[in-house]
């Protein structure tokens, strides 16, 4: 008897080119949040709300994205091997963790505490205290956990979400799992559309204010809920492509209400300024759009791109395999790049959009350079010679 996860169908073109964008998108994110207001590793001294509707446009969703296409990914790993899935994945995302945590995040680190706890000892000298857990960088309550992973904490959730997939799926009925995932597959598109916001409108309210974001892995339950939810309609999406074709028609629909809640939840930040305290129940309001965004710029992006983008191209092959050199170098180049670009003084308009292209050349870069690397391929994201 075939499972529901074996029989994944031929390769979708447009969620590469999904993925592609999708971490794409990080390097304008990081590189934006160097401009904002909100806490981040290094801060501009620029640093202003200008841009911050933009960034909370994208915010509810960028993420969900990855952890879809993931869980779409996960199906075809599993067709090509499925006695040897956790292992191989493991390994892919496991080694490139620990350079990470080793090699690549160190400077993000070191940069942070010498603008934000006036550290005044040598790169040298911090790496003493990174590998030795300091945890004397702190700003009252909070301190800064050496060693992290920082951005990387991607890693680690798809391995544990990959782990209990496959739990999941030795443990339950085979039997029971094709009925339920041949039920879900009869949904009308609507419902794959709108009852997830439900879904993921109530994990918000029940969790996130008893769980907020750490992306600490051990209690991150929010999160895990929300991204674990997402990476189980991935993988269902993939093993039943049908479903795909019945969000294509949405997209418009799905856009608009992004829009609409992304709007919303802008209204709701001006007006909240002005409270001594949020009422409960615009809280609630805001929670539910935030939902509402997250699920609906999913299903616009699937159908717009299923509509336009479901061809190959000669760069597919190679984009593709760039973009977990990509992933994990960018944050560190951008970081690097900043703190370089401070005694030019140069204004937002201009450091921005270089901090962008000198971010993405510099990975690309690497990305050629690691091509070459024989043994190290596999420690930079890039599979065995």
């Amino acid at each position: 008897m075939r499972t529901p996860l074996a029989a994944a169908p031929p390769r979708l073109f447009y969620l590469d080119w999904l993925r592609i964008g999708a971490f794409a998108l990080l390097v304008l994110y990081h590189v934006g949040m160097y401009y904002v207001s909100w806490d981040w590793h290094v801060k501009s001294p620029h640093a202003s709300p200008l841009i911050e509707p933009l960034m909370r446009l994208s915010y509810p969703w960028r993420m969900s994205l990855l952890f879809l296409l993931s869980g779409a990914a996960t199906v075809w790993m599993l067709q090509r091997r499925p006695q040897g899935l956790l292992r191989e994945r493991a390994a892919r995302l496991l080694l490139p963790l620990v350079a990470g945590v080793c090699l690549i995040v160190p400077p993000q680190s070191y940069f942070e505490v010498l603008q934000k706890a006036g550290y005044a000892g040598s790169y040298l000298q911090f790496l003493g205290l990174y590998f030795t857990a300091h945890g004397g960088f702190c700003r009252g309550s909070d301190c800064l956990v050496l060693p992290t992973w920082n951005h990387l904490w991607f890693l680690p959730y798809l391995l544990a979400y990959t782990a209990l997939l496959l739990l999941l799926r030795r443990v339950l009925p085979l039997a029971g799992l094709q009925a339920l995932a041949d039920r879900l597959a009869a949904l009308p598109g609507w419902a794959w559309w709108l009852l997830p916001i439900v879904w993921l409108a109530l994990l918000r309210l029940a969790l996130l204010g008893h769980f907020g974001s750490t992306h600490a892995l051990v209690d991150d339950w929010h999160n895990h809920a929300s991204y674990f939810s997402v990476f189980l309609a991935g993988v269902l999406l993939a093993a039943r492509p049908a479903l795909l074709a019945r969000l294509e028609p949405l997209r418009w629909p799905a856009l608009a209400v992004a829009l609409l809640a992304w709007w919303g939840i802008g209204v709701y930040l001006e007006h909240v300024r002005t409270l001594p305290a949020v009422p409960e129940g615009l809280r609630a309001l805001q929670r539910v759009a935030h939902a509402a965004l997250q699920r609906s710029a999913l299903v616009a992006l699937l159908g717009f791109a299923r509509r336009h983008l479901n061809h190959d191209h000669r760069w597919r092959v190679p984009l593709n395999e760039a973009v977990f050199p990509l992933y994990l170098l960018h944050q560190t180049l951008i970081i690097v790049l900043a703190m370089a670009a401070l005694p030019l003084a140069l204004h937002p308009a201009i450091e921005a959009p270089l901090l962008v292209l000198l971010t993405f050349a510099g990975a690309l870069a690497a990305w050629r350079a690691l091509r070459h690397a024989g043994p190290l391929r596999p420690w930079f994201g890039l599979p065995r010679p």
